[in-house]
């Protein structure tokens, strides 16, 4: 980013789809959650799709190192180190 000037955002990402349900799927086991996940069909699905383009952001030579899995792994690793006591029984 200390090439970038321009005032559009950019979107940063890996260019790659995942549903709403293998995003909670993937939290769930990286949290070690043995609960159930409630959805309420009775509400919509919302916007059928949710890739973001990050094809500016290729074009800058950039292309993520971390894949989503390690990613969320690091982030509920970090959150546990700094606030497991007062969340977390």
């Amino acid at each position: 980013m200390q090439e970038y000037s321009e005032e559009q955002f950019i979107n940063v990402g890996s260019s790659h789809e995942r549903s709403i349900k293998d995003l909670a799927s993937l939290v769930r086991r990286i949290a070690g959650f043995k609960g159930d996940i409630a959805w309420d069909d009775t509400k919509p699905d919302g916007t059928p799709r949710k890739l973001m383009d990050s094809s500016r952001l290729s074009a800058l030579g950039w292309s993520p190192t971390v894949d989503l899995e390690t990613g969320i792994g690091l982030a509920y690793e970090d959150f546990l180190s700094k606030f497991a006591a007062k969340f977390l029984p």
